[in-house]
């Protein structure tokens, strides 16, 4: 099948073969023919669904032979693991001995990187950082360079490491870009606008199979920390609805900002689970705020954090996605019974979440249906923006809301009233995210 739908050669199918891959996957089947055509790709497709495998086979079918001193291919990847990862993909797939491939990643010297490079090489795999500092002690010739490659490009965005993407990609003349990616938003685009221009799109969605039956969920897909908070304060005001709420955020330090930042009439009826501060309200256990009354909403940290027994709480949020998906499924899967009350969960997810949120979803086989931002909420402006403009905002910025944050209303929110309860948590027109 790898011969006669994506016409690769005799020696790169006994690669495959022999791999293990005796089949293409179809992340495989709609970008390798586009790779090999030379054509800018960008690929959007879940964590193992084969994306590493289909730009190893389009570069090794392109170079074919190594011949040049300076490299031919350039592959940005996060991190040193993701850098040796791909280095034993191509040395388990490329039988052809003379095409070399160097990594380059940070260690305490950089000599022995040098040294590879100035030995000759076709494929360099590189961090953007270490990529960028060899760069520009003129260690990395750039000038041969026919296929520009970043695999794993919202984790690259994720680490703040958009500069030395782009100062790479500009230093080349011409290229094909290949981008690979769990999820694309908005900071990854601006990314890669610089360089990717005209490129094809490509999307496979790969969901597992479910392997327990979850609670229902919704997703708020929000652009900042600030507006985050806002969002959890006009949800909380509707105190018929929610009657008892968990909101999990991941650190002790943080369940104490979200409890102080809440306005005085909501923060009266929320509390911390196992606080930090002596002046915070808070509970030594989950069931001595199920026993509560008067208390409705229950800050949890996930941070030094067993398992937590959910069951009786309706609305679970989690302001913060966890760093592992299991914590989230964990506290998702239904209990067993014919009688169990639903629950709902509702999660808050910044650009950066998103591909945590990609995971989860393949892991429990659904997609995390999204809601629409209520128009009464308030976004806020991101940090950034704020300081830039520091001077103007004395005269035209809104009322700074309890967060500290200035905030610019649209003209859709000049209203005198929030959108019920029942909307903003399950908002009948959801879209897909």
């Amino acid at each position: 099948m790898w011969a006669e739908k994506l016409k690769l050669n005799k020696q790169l199918v006994r690669s495959v073969t022999e791999a293990g891959y005796f089949t293409p996957k179809e992340v495989q089947l709609k970008t390798l023919t586009r790779i090999i055509g030379g054509q800018d790709v960008i690929v959007v497709s879940s964590e193992g669904s084969g994306k590493t495998t289909a730009y190893i086979l389009g570069v090794l079918m392109r170079l074919k032979y190594g011949f040049e001193e300076a490299p031919r291919a350039l592959i940005l990847v996060p991190d040193k693991e993701k850098v040796l990862e791909v280095v034993a993909k191509f040395e388990l797939l490329n039988k052809n001995a003379s095409i070399r491939v160097v990594g380059l990643y940070p260690e305490p010297s950089m000599q022995a990187q040098l040294d590879a490079l100035a030995d000759g090489t076709d494929i360099v795999v590189a961090t953007p950082d270490r990529a960028r500092a060899i760069y520009l002690k003129l260690g990395l010739n750039l000038n041969k360079i026919m296929m520009f490659v970043v695999d794993d490009a919202a984790e690259i965005v994720k680490q703040g490491a958009q500069l030395p993407v782009v100062e790479l990609a500009n230093s080349i003349i011409k290229c094909q870009h290949l981008v690979f990616t769990g999820v694309m938003h908005g900071k990854l685009q601006q990314m890669i606008d610089p360089f990717m221009h005209m490129a094809a799109l490509v999307e496979v969605e790969e969901l597992g199979e479910p392997k327990a039956e979850i609670h229902e969920q919704v997703l708020y897909h929000l652009p900042n920390f600030r507006t985050k908070l806002n969002l959890l304060s006009l949800l909380l005001e509707e105190a018929e609805l929610y009657t008892k709420a968990a909101v999990f955020v991941n650190t002790r330090l943080t369940a104490e900002k979200v409890y102080n930042s809440l306005r005085i009439d909501i923060k009266g009826e929320v509390a911390i689970l196992n606080p930090m501060m002596f002046e915070s309200k808070g509970f030594g256990s989950i069931d001595e705020f199920k026993d509560q009354t008067e208390v409705r909403v229950l800050i949890i940290a996930t941070e030094l954090q067993g398992p937590l027994n959910l069951d009786e709480i309706p609305y679970l949020f989690h302001f913060e996605l966890p760093e592992e998906k299991e914590t989230f499924i964990g506290r998702m899967i239904k209990p067993a019974g014919d009688n169990v009350p639903d629950t709902l969960s509702i999660t808050f997810a910044t650009d950066m979440e998103l591909d945590m949120v990609k995971k989860i979803e393949q892991a429990i086989g659904q997609k995390i249906e999204e809601n629409e931002l209520p128009d009464s909420l308030l976004i806020a402006k991101e940090q950034k923006d704020i300081k830039a403009n520091k001077q103007t905002v004395t005269s035209k910025t809104n009322a700074v809301t309890s967060g500290g944050a200035f905030h610019e209303k649209k003209p859709s929110n000049n209203k005198d009233y929030n959108y019920s309860a029942g909307t903003k948590a399950k908002m009948s027109n959801k879209k897909k995210h």
